[in-house]
């Protein structure tokens, strides 16, 4: 241990003038390699290299960023860290700003709108070179004005500004495949927990559902439909809620995967079963969907891949380069074993209603 921490003294110590003077370079040409500002023929750079190796070297970053006037951080605004879909987007940030030599400083703001407006300003006030905003719920009029003073990329949603970056899926279009498999299925009543209020993803997802039941010529019934949060306790109260009101319902389509782990509670503790009594489809497809019991169908985001296209694309920005625009994923449905066809003669309903408990045997 006391050598380890030996060498890590001694490396620190180590200036750029050693570095130069090994290499057989100026100090300068030093800091233009290390910087990237300026060309260094290649025998030179090999050199440094070499050099930077032999002494343990280890640049300052902090002073190499105020070198470039940047800190090299990216701040990152979620609402839910603790949050399954919210923690693969994340994680598919720090994959990408691997190799760009930024840091990521990571903030939630729970879905309030004030913390939202706090942490936006905070980020600013730390003076990051980039913001990545994931399903961001301030306006459209308040991205675009912050967005010309920091390189922003927002994950989620489309904004209407040119100096933000939107990265985006058709929410609708992931909807509409829950909605078709559940309609094959031959489920006809189909109820729906929903997302946020005023959320732009929730609000297509919700507008996907009730336009699928028309095409399936099915009339839309408003108490088969419950709010919920986006969080596992509100898919537990929007299901107890649906339960409650005594319809018939024989699948559920939520409007995320951590609202469906909460329905299948509610599900559980009114003894009814999964997907035995009642199919249910979640959006998102995070990695518990694959563990759970039984494992959810739900529709695929690439999450992590989002991710990493944001941090390429915000470093793009910081860089004043137009971020790349590859192709992007499209949504799929992934089945597994929540959803089941009704059998014929059950075609219309299957009534979702909680079975007796069996009556308890007294001692002999």
């Amino acid at each position: 241990m006391k050598a380890t921490s030996t060498r890590a003294t001694m490396a620190s110590k180590i200036t750029l003038e050693e570095v130069a003077r090994l290499a057989g370079v100026s100090t300068s040409t030093v800091s233009r390699h290390l910087n990237g500002t300026h060309f260094v023929a290649d025998e030179k750079a090999a050199a440094i290299e070499q050099s930077i190796q032999r002494l343990n070297y280890r640049p300052n970053l902090v002073a190499r960023g105020l070198a470039r006037g940047r800190t090299l951080t990216v701040g990152v605004l979620t609402q839910e860290i603790v949050s399954s879909f919210f923690n693969e987007a994340m994680r598919g940030v720090e994959d990408g700003l691997i190799g760009h030599e930024y840091d990521a400083i990571f903030a939630s703001t729970h879905w309030e709108s004030d913390d939202e407006a706090k942490r936006l300003a905070s980020m600013e006030g730390r003076r990051v070179d980039g913001l990545i905003l994931i399903h961001p719920g301030i306006d459209d009029a308040t991205l675009d004005r912050h967005a010309q003073t920091v390189p922003m990329v927002v994950v989620g949603r489309k904004v209407n500004s040119r100096f933000v970056h939107s990265l985006a899926f058709d929410h609708g279009v992931g909807a509409q495949l829950a909605m078709e498999h559940l309609l094959e299925l031959g489920h006809r009543r189909i109820a729906y927990i929903g997302g946020p209020t005023g959320r732009a993803d929730a609000d297509q997802r919700f507008t996907a559902y009730r336009a699928a039941l028309q095409s399936a010529g099915i009339s839309f019934d408003p108490r088969l439909v419950a709010p919920g949060n986006y969080v596992e306790a509100g898919g537990l109260s929007a299901m107890t809620l649906l339960l409650d009101r005594g319809l018939p319902f024989s699948a559920v389509f939520c409007a995320n995967d951590d609202s469906a782990y909460g329905a299948m509670l509610a599900l559980h503790r009114r003894q009814l079963r999964v997907p035995d009594d009642v199919s249910v489809v979640g959006f998102d497809d995070v990695a518990h969907s694959a563990y759970c019991v039984p494992p959810l169908t739900s529709v695929r985001q690439p999450l992590r891949e989002l991710g990493r296209e944001a941090a390429n694309a915000v470093v793009a920005l910081i860089d004043g380069r137009k971020p790349p625009r590859g192709p992007m994923a499209r949504l799929e449905l992934v089945v597994r074993e929540s959803t089941r066809a009704l059998p014929a003669q059950q075609g219309k309903a299957s009534p979702a209603v909680p079975r007796k408990k069996p009556a308890a045997r007294r001692p002999s």
